[in-house]
Formats: structure tokens, sequence, C-alpha cells
């Protein structure tokens, strides 16, 4: 096996998930905070529009390995209507998933040995796209004292004459964080002074909380617009992770190169899902409200419950739907039920064995002693789950 495969460390968040399906399939009363997936059925309209491009046989063939030029229209306009950002249709790529967006991005952006800024905690695919490509990540870390978001100062203390872009993610996977208008327009006119590519994911675009908005870099900082990637996709917005479908938006150079590199790896994206997400991002947004409410709903209630467990401290959910608890007081008691616990790994083991509720260990986003807890799930699962946590860690 090659040394750059073997190094790939597998995701955390899949795995967790994967354990607690089989766990259930097995007979186990599992309850799993680990999936960030939305627990929603996708939209009628587009699950018809699916239907429908499955009889048609123009989609029974290969279509530009791009995207479909409707869909790739689509997306440019969907992206003026819901950043503000403009942008054609040539500027747009469309991808099997918000993953393979993230993978086209840095392929087609980094050399060997080229650092790439990456505020922790991070989602845990960035750094493997990052090295895969002969880049190096720079984890940048931040904690609850600053709302897990970085500043202008730690990014200009890290950075070296090698570096070549930055990851920048609002709202946050993992932590659940937005960032003000006023920090993304200072990090962005750092980096467009500094000439460092931005590689920003939008994906969470429309879930925010309370007075918290969202705001696109490319927007704010228009002059950034010639080195940022914006990637985005319709897994979590239009409860859709299992179509397959992301896209990337950058300048058209770059762009078309990530293009020739799909034409090899993948040709086009399952047409079908191409034409679920044409209906999906050309249609209202009814549905994503309906569902925002509910997770804001289930990250009120979540966040609340948390912070009623002796030893564990949650900052609000501003966005996203995850909540990311400090378990470092449970840890410092060195046990939990009798068993010996010195990790969120550990202590997540526990959980799993001893309550059978599944989370991810903040070991996977680089912040030991944390946890993520995604609330896209069931009211009752959730109200249940925690309290099963909270019944565990009181002993």
């Amino acid at each position: 096996m090659s040394r750059r495969i073997a190094a790939i460390a597998p995701s955390a968040t899949l795995a967790v998930d994967a354990q607690a399906k089989a766990m259930k399939a097995a007979g186990e009363d599992v309850i799993g905070f680990g999936a960030g997936e939305p627990d929603f059925a996708t939209p009628d309209h587009i699950v018809e529009a699916a239907v429908a491009a499955c009889r048609d046989p123009l989609n029974h063939r290969y279509t530009p390995a791009g995207g479909l030029p409707e869909l790739r229209a689509a997306i440019a306009t969907k992206t003026r209507r819901d950043s503000g950002y403009e942008v054609g249709s040539d500027q747009v790529l469309v991808t099997n998933g918000g993953k393979h967006a993230v993978y086209n991005a840095f392929a087609a952006l980094l050399d060997p040995g080229d650092e790439v800024l990456l505020p922790a905690p991070y989602w845990t695919t960035y750094p493997e796209p990052i090295r895969l490509a002969g880049g190096v990540p720079v984890p940048l870390l931040t904690d609850e004292t600053t709302g897990f978001r970085v500043t202008v100062d730690q990014l200009e203390a890290a950075r070296t004459p090698d570096t070549k872009a930055m990851v920048f993610v609002s709202p946050s996977n993992p932590t659940g964080a937005v960032y003000p208008r006023d920090e993304i327009e200072a990090i962005g006119r750092w980096a467009a002074e500094a000439g460092i590519w931005v590689v920003t994911d939008e994906i969470y675009e429309h879930l925010t909380y309370d007075h918290h908005e969202f705001h696109s870099m490319p927007v704010l900082v228009p002059e950034l617009a010639d080195r940022c990637l914006v990637l985005n996709g319709v897994a979590k917005t239009y409860a859709m992770t299992g179509w397959r479908v992301g896209w990337m938006v950058g300048p058209t150079d770059v762009v078309k190169a990530a293009a020739n590199l799909q034409s090899h790896q993948t040709s086009n994206v399952a047409n079908v899902s191409q034409r679920a997400t044409l209906a999906a991002v050309s249609g209202g947004l009814e549905d994503v409200a309906r569902m925002r409410e509910a997770f804001e709903r289930r990250g009120q209630r979540m966040h609340d419950m948390l912070n009623a467990i002796p030893g564990v401290t949650a900052m609000r959910p501003e966005g996203a739907f995850y909540a990311f608890p400090s378990f470092r007081a449970v840890l410092e008691r060195g046990e939990v039920a009798g068993t010996p616990v010195r990790t969120t790994v550990e202590l997540a083991e526990v959980i799993l064995e001893q309550a059978k509720v599944a989370i991810v260990p903040g070991e996977a986003f680089a912040a030991p002693g944390y946890a993520r807890l995604s609330f896209a799930l069931g009211d009752d699962d959730l109200g249940e789950g925690i309290g099963r946590i909270d019944e565990l860690l009181s002993r």
C-alpha cells in the first residue's frame, strides 16, 4: 500500500455513526449523536424531480464532467440570491458531494510543501486532502474563551513564506460558532493583503440562530475574489446527504483546472442527483426555514441539558447543528462509573458501552477534552440520549 494512502485517518464522524448503526442493527438501543445528517426527509418536490429524471433517457448518458450547464447556471443564481456573491456559471464546478469539492480545491491549489492555516477545532476531513495534495496543515487552536474563533493576530503569527492558503468556516463544524461581520472582513482583508488563498466552506449558510448571521467573505472583501474558493452543497440545507452533490465556486482558471481533474476522477456527477439538485436550488426556502426552526429549538434544548450535567459546559450553538461541550472537568475525576477515563476518546467509549449513546470525541477535531454532539435528530432521541449521559456522569 502507498505511504500516502496508508497515512489517511478514517473519518471519525462516519466511524462513530457506522458503529452506532451496527449496534442498532444487532438489537441494541443506541442513540447516535455522531453524524452531521438532518433527520428530515428530502423535500417532496426534489424527490419528484429525481423520479422524472430517472425516466428521461437523456439522463442515462454521460454529461459534461463539470456539471449540467443548467445546474451550474442555477447554482450561480442561487449563490447571488443567498449570499450576494455575483458569479458566472463558468465559475461553478459540480462535485460528488461537499467532500469532493474540498479534495478538488486543495488538489488544484497546493504544491508539495505549501502550508494551509487551519483554525481548530476543525472538521475531521480537512487535513487529509491537504496532505494528499502534498500540503502541510497548520492548526491554529481556539477555545470557548474566544468563541472558537481565530484572530488575525493568530493567523499572522502562523504565516510563513510557505503559507499558500487558509481554511475559513462559518457557521462552524464542529463548534457551531458563527463569526460576526467585522471579524470576517478583518480576516478577509488580511488574507488579501498577504496574498493568501482562502478556501471558505459555506455549507451551513442557512443554519444560524438568535442574532447570528451568515456572511460570505468574498462579498464583504471583494478584492479577495481572485484568491477565494467557496465550497457548498445541498446535503445540510436540503436534507440531501445521500444524494452526493456539492460544488466549488471560484476563479475560472482554477475551476477549469479542477474540472479537468474531475474528468479523470469521476466524469460527471450522477445526472439524477444533478436534476434533483436543480430542483432544490431553483426552489424556495420554505422547507429550509422549517428545518432551521427545528434545529434551533433542539440546539437550545441540548445546550440547556448539557450545562445541567455536573462537569459539562457548552457554548450555546450559534449555527450549524452541533453542540461542542467541554468534558474537561469530568476527565479531571479520572474515572466514570468505576472505569478509568483520561481522554475524551476513552470517555466516548464508556458512554457508548454503558449508556448506549454515540458521541464524537474532540481528538477527531484537534480538540481533546471536548466532544461533538449533533442535534440533527428527533426530539425524543435527543432528550433520552442526553438524559442517559447525565445519569452515567452523575453516578
